[in-house]
């Protein structure tokens, strides 16, 4: 009953396997193994652009982080959500490698056009004293589990648009908003007006892995020296080549993501039945749910290992309502899903 992070479950076999077969014998270090020519074409076929500059890192920090500082010049700002995992999650990774400022546009989970246009408009107000603006960067799936539709999308990017700013896609758990809209890559990115994607698959079953795509090839140079200078371009590079080959290949990345969607929906529909209530509407792999903390504190002394939030396990009214985070990856069992509503 493991539902801490798509984070700590294990890596998919064929993954496995595929490094096993990487393992054998030389290949040229620093990305130029002939796999990553393989997973070049295969993403830009994936995204319908041929002319896309690819790239892979290993970590979804390093890939937000790299993106936005090719995209922003260390005078501007990046627009993005109080609750966007650049802002909240990765210690300040992107302004350090930025040298650059966030602007939190307020709101909820999600931002709107009208309060990214009106915190654009707030910024170039003070001359050459304050910040200009710089990209808009957009989490998909949200923090709190949301998914942004793609009419969503193109209203955020084009209010990025009117002002002349590049917009980032944050897509750490890209294939989870992808298969919940049914959409192509395609159209919920270039199409929808996104430059730079962070297209996640550490949290999808590969074991340390996430590509970097520009649909602007000008910027690929640039992104390259940038990888090297911040120390994240891989020597034995083929390993991670191998596992986004493996990702990619007989759509295991979009049957993965599919489950681990399945598999929420399957435990979300469960805590309605037990009358557990929401703070965010489930629509990927990830529930915001309330229940008693008797019930908390049941679960997790039969072994369920999820995270509170925003409260503690311990405490007198057992029948206070505490809210948690509980995340579905592709390998949890129904039988686990079926334990956990069963005990609450």
């Amino acid at each position: 009953m493991y539902f801490a992070s798509d984070n700590s479950g294990p890596v998919h076999p064929q993954v496995i396997a595929a490094l096993n077969e990487a393992n054998q014998g030389y290949q040229m270090a620093y990305g130029a193994d002939t796999l990553m020519n393989e997973v070049r074409d295969r993403i830009r076929g994936v995204f319908e652009a041929p002319g896309a500059a690819v790239y892979l890192v290993a970590t979804g920090t390093a890939a937000n982080s790299l993106a936005l500082a090719t995209l922003t010049k260390p005078w501007e700002t990046v627009f993005c959500s109080p609750v966007s995992h650049i802002h909240e999650d990765e210690c300040n990774a992107p302004e350090f490698y930025c040298g650059a400022k966030l602007t939190l546009v307020p709101g909820g989970d999600k931002m709107t056009p009208d309060a990214l246009r009106r915190s654009v408009q707030a910024e170039e107000t003070r001359g050459v004293h304050g910040p200009q603006r710089g990209p808009v960067s957009i989490t998909q799936v949200t923090e709190r589990g949301s998914v942004y539709s793609l009419a969503e999308l193109q209203a955020l990017c084009g209010v990025a648009k009117e002002y002349g700013l590049p917009v980032h896609l944050d897509g750490a758990r890209f294939t989870n908003a992808l298969v919940a809209l049914n959409c192509s890559p395609a159209e919920m990115t270039w199409k929808a007006g996104v430059d730079a994607v962070s297209f996640g698959g550490t949290k999808n079953g590969l074991m340390g892995v996430e590509a970097v795509v520009f649909f602007d090839e000008s910027k690929a140079w640039e992104f390259e020296l940038r990888r090297k200078r911040g120390a994240h371009l891989f020597s034995k590079h083929r390993y991670l080549s191998a596992q986004m080959a493996a990702y990619l290949q007989d759509d295991l990345w979009l049957n993965l993501a599919r489950q681990a969607n399945e598999n929420c929906a399957r435990l979300a529909e469960g805590l309605r039945a037990k009358g557990a209530s929401f703070l965010h509407d489930p629509q990927a792999n990830m529930i915001f749910a309330q229940f008693s903390r008797a019930r908390h504190k049941q679960l997790h002394e039969a072994g369920a290992v999820y995270h509170l939030w925003g409260a503690e396990l311990e405490g007198a009214d057992d029948q206070e309502i505490l809210a948690c985070r509980l995340v579905c990856d592709w390998s949890i069992g129904t039988d686990e899903i079926d334990r956990f509503l069963a005990l609450l």
